[in-house]
């Protein structure tokens, strides 16, 4: 049996782990290798032991009980990934887009199929960000970019217990370089193709005994890739990139057993919009006459020749902007020998602009200028704790944020038309074109509190078998208003509260020195909210429910032998009430966005991660992920979506691999060579199935060639991203007659980048 001859929608819990052992038995060697392997001491060090926190412990990652990718450093090098947008090429049933308003500072993450890609205040993401512990709370701003990280952690499946609401495909952490324990300073510069610049520059330093700060400073530009052809004088070119980025942080020990650490950080992002263009549909809307002239309604002729090209004829909406700021406190505490406190406080706060322009006419039918910003706060309480033969992590958490999304004037606008008639003078526009509406702009506020308890705790029962298990308590109260003109002129107020219990058991089992398997049961849960776009009306300003999820699975993670680590995880996971936006052009005379509580859904597959000695110069690192999602069934009165459909953005196979070559020369100096592949399948840009939402599949290949000084301290590296320069889609969303569709950004580049490390002291 191999994993590719699996069937996996005959999957159920009880069936689960023997298909697990079958699987895994055809993939791997016997156990007996591995333990030949672990009974030679030095075989212990061959393979890289890796660290993580994902559990809010730290902890080895073949020793962790849920499926868990750490990119670190050397491989966020040897790769080129610059921004979260990139770690999504690398970590199975990973998949991140960038559609919200054109803004390349926006990120939909999705793992196992689950996400969202709106970005307006009434949205919430279906998996969390965080940034040293703390959670950000927005779409927009999610796709930082990564200089100075020691890793990011990606967590797949629902993480309802530790990291609470909004995980329910996952969470993905973010861990900075820590001050103290080196006297450095680094520099590197990178310049390429398409008028690449970037340099960052970083100091870690103990100033005295008790205290150390480090520092970093990061900008980038690069060309754009199309033009603003309808403007005289377009601001920006169509994916032109700058921004401006710095963090500092300071960790004073005040006694050997109490630290606080302090950091504060900023981005600026002046960039051109993300490439976007309109494809259209058989159906779509026929000519008809405005002022005694004839108009194609979105006319293929107005639209630029080359999709790149943007043809608005809005100033200024090809251009977008994102800014965000951020200060935390972090205070640890070693109570006793068995316990410590943790206390994390944190502010941020951030502001966007962009939009995207459908018709490229003077007429403004179709166009989404748009503002918006969100100020959070958070603090969290930890007490953790570690004994003889268990230890729990326990806190409360409580949240706040309030934001707003603003769009307009010309959101689905046709006020330029004279009277807004045809040209008999008598028939409104919006009667012939009825998405047009008579929407010049829309306004929603929100303010949300969170408030949350849990605990986790592990025992082990032998040497071998460790159980453990965990609850949370989560509630939402959320405040919203909107001023749609399809309101009658008035503001809608609305509020709603949402709770759950959520909750995991798992149990970690040692077949051999080198090589554990896991069992987890998992309950995670997505908070409700209300609709983003609710343009046919106030009555369609309601809110929808909370989604949950049980998932269920099993994993092998560690060493075959003295040359091959794995991890592996299989997972069944069963969603009610799974929250689905979805596009409706007819919905309400116009074009909403409704928000629909499907029923049920159910998201199945297998994740594998390799990691190869071929010999001692030559590595490779692989990921492979299968997953087959889609609707159960059906609640009675949910209209547009069916049983069967896929959620979005989920490709059934997700592939990455990345061969690295060492060689030393004779001078001690190191030749570095990496090559690295990425394959995500075609997959729905949208929850229900429509053949033109369909995103076709995609393969990127990239390369680094490194040379390091024999002294270590400087490296120059020849570097390849998407040398094919394959170019895909980021989203598609299907509208009256047309699809508009966000392309990728991530063009062919090619260049150098040198790097360099100064002692301090």
């Amino acid at each position: 049996m191999s994993i590719y001859s699996l069937s996996l929608r005959t999957f159920n819990p009880t069936r689960l782990t023997a298909l697990a052992l079958a699987v895994s038995a055809s993939l791997f060697p016997a156990m007996s290798v591995a333990q030949q392997a672990s009974s030679d001491p030095a075989a212990d060090d061959t393979v890289e032991k890796i660290m993580v926190t994902a559990r809010k412990r730290s902890e080895s990652i073949y020793e962790t009980p849920t499926a868990v990718s750490s990119i670190g450093e050397d491989l966020i090098e040897d790769t080129n990934v610059t921004t979260l947008d990139d770690i999504g090429k690398y970590v199975p049933n990973l998949n991140i887009s960038r559609y919200g308003a054109g803004n390349s500072g926006h990120a939909s993450i999705f793992i196992r199929g689950i996400g969202l890609q709106d970005h307006v205040i009434t949205t919430d993401p279906g998996v969390g960000v965080y940034l040293d512990g703390v959670y950000l709370g927005r779409q927009m701003g999610a796709n930082m970019s990564l200089p100075n990280v020691q890793r990011v952690e990606v967590l797949r499946g629902p993480q309802g217990t530790l990291y609470g609401r909004n995980t329910l495909g996952g969470a993905v952490n973010i861990i900075t370089k820590a001050p103290g324990s080196q006297d450095i300073a680094t520099v590197s510069a990178k310049v390429g193709t398409r008028g690449r610049l970037a340099t960052d520059l970083y100091i870690n330093s103990d100033i005295t005994d008790d205290f150390s700060v480090s520092a970093s400073g990061s900008f980038k530009q690069r060309n754009g890739v199309g033009t603003a052809i309808n403007l005289e004088n377009p601001e920006r070119e169509i994916g032109e990139e700058e921004e401006y980025s710095g963090r500092i942080a300071a960790k004073y020990d005040f006694t050997s057993d109490f630290s606080v650490t302090l950091s504060a950080d900023f981005v600026e992002n002046e960039a051109g919009q993300s490439p976007y263009t309109i494809e259209f549909t058989e159906n779509r809307p026929t000519e008809f006459s405005i002022d005694n002239g004839e108009f194609y309604l979105l006319n293929p002729s107005l639209l630029p020749e080359n999709p790149d090209d943007l043809g608005t004829t809005v100033a200024g909406i090809e251009s977008t902007s994102y800014s965000g700021w951020g200060t935390s406190l972090t205070a640890l505490w070693a109570a006793t020998n068995n316990l410590d406190l943790k206390f994390i406080a944190s502010k941020r706060s951030s502001e966007y602009e962009g939009g995207l322009d459908d018709d490229a006419s003077p007429l403004n039918l179709s166009e989404f200028p748009e503002t918006g910003g969100a100020d959070q706060t958070s603090f969290e309480l930890q007490l953790n704790g570690t004994y003889d033969r268990y230890d729990f992590v326990s806190g409360l958490y409580y949240f706040t944020e309030e934001g707003d999304t603003t769009s307009g004037p010309w959101t689905f606008s046709p006020f330029n038309v004279p009277n807004g008639l045809l040209n008999d003078g008598v028939t409104p526009v919006t009667e012939f074109c009825g998405f047009c509406g008579g929407y010049g702009f829309f306004d929603i506020q929100q303010e949300t509190k969170a408030y949350a308890a849990y605990v986790n705790a592990s025992y082990s029962l032998t040497e071998k078998l460790n159980i453990g298990g965990g609850m949370r308590y989560s509630r939402d109260e959320k405040d919203a208003n909107a001023l749609f003109p399809s309101f009658g002129g008035e503001r809608a107020y609305r509020n709603a509260e949402f709770s759950e219990f959520t909750w995991d058991l798992n149990a970690g089992y040692t077949l051999t020195d080198d090589l554990n398997m896991y069992l987890a049961i998992q309950k995670g849960y997505q908070t409700g909210g209300f609709p983003p776009r609710p343009f046919g009306g106030a009555a369609q300003f309601v809110s929808f429910d909370e989604t949950t999820a049980i998932n269920y699975e099993v994993g092998f993670k560690g060493q075959i032998n003295e040359y091959v680590s794995f991890m592996s995880a299989f997972f069944l996971t069963d969603y009610t009430d799974l929250a689905l936006p979805f596009s409706d052009p007819q919905a309400g005379g116009g074009f909403v966005t409704i928000v629909e509580n499907a029923g049920e859904s159910r998201s199945q597959g297998v994740e594998l991660e390799l990691t190869t000695n071929v010999t001692d110069d030559f590595v490779i690192r692989s990921t492979f992920g299968y997953l087959d999602a889609e609707i159960t069934s059906i609640d009675d009165g949910v209209v547009g979506i069916g049983e069967g459909d896929s959620p979005a953005l989920s490709p059934k196979w997700t592939i990455m691999v990345a061969p690295t070559y060492y060689h030393e020369l004779n001078n001690g100096a190191l030749m570095t060579f990496s090559v690295d592949y990425s394959f995500r399948d075609e997959m729905q840009g949208q929850s229900v199935f429509n053949p033109n939402e369909t995103m076709e599949s995609r393969e990127l290949v990239g390369f680094n060639v490194s040379y390091e000084a024999p002294a270590g301290d400087w490296s120059l590296s020849l570097y390849g991203k998407n040398v094919f320069d394959e170019v895909y889609d980021q989203g598609r969303l299907a509208q009256n007659g047309y699809v508009g569709i966000v392309r990728s950004n991530d063009r062919s580049e090619f260049g150098l980048r040198f790097n360099k490390s100064f002692d301090l002291y």
